[in-house]
């Protein structure tokens, strides 16, 4: 805690950004896993059911990027540090509540994954609106979470279950 008992800032020093000094952490083993849902308006999901979308399969492109955004997180969180990502694994299906990607990164280093986890499925539900925008554009991105962390400092965490509504 700082002065006062307010919680010390570990992304700002003096009032600036900076990026939190890992250098001295041990590299241990890590893992994250995150959601996100793709809410379909009924044409897209006709669309998607149908095979006809002339792009190709958005399923099968989203896992692909999902798989990048994972190794290219520190390029898009301003203060993420880059790790390298040593296991990934996006699922990208068709439920009833909409298109869930499902995404779990590993890692061995001095920081989580948990925002390399985030952003895969995050990319991947984007490449879904990609593929699917000229059926509509009223598809939704939403319950983007971390569901489940293991390893590190702060040790482990499970979200509570859910999916949207």
């Amino acid at each position: 805690m700082g002065a006062g008992n307010t919680p010390e800032l570990t992304h700002f020093r003096d009032g600036l950004p900076r990026m939190v000094d890992v250098t001295g952490k041990a590299a241990t083993s890590r893992e994250a896993t995150a959601e996100a849902w793709v809410r379909l308006p009924g044409e897209a999901r006709a669309a998607l059911e149908a095979g006809t979308n002339p792009k190709g399969d958005p399923l099968v492109v989203a896992r692909l990027a999902g798989l990048a955004g994972s190794k290219r997180t520190a390029d898009l969180v301003t203060l993420c540090h880059p790790i390298p990502v040593t296991g990934a694994d996006v699922q990208v299906t068709l439920e009833a509540a909409g298109v869930r990607v499902l995404a779990t990164v590993r890692t061995t280093a001095p920081t989580g994954v948990e925002m390399e986890a985030l952003t895969a499925v995050t990319v991947a539900a984007l490449n879904v609106y990609d593929m699917l925008k000229a059926a509509s554009k009223a598809i939704e991105i939403t319950g983007v979470r971390l569901l489940a962390k293991s390893g590190g400092k702060s040790g482990d965490y499970q979200a509570g279950a859910g999916q949207p509504d």
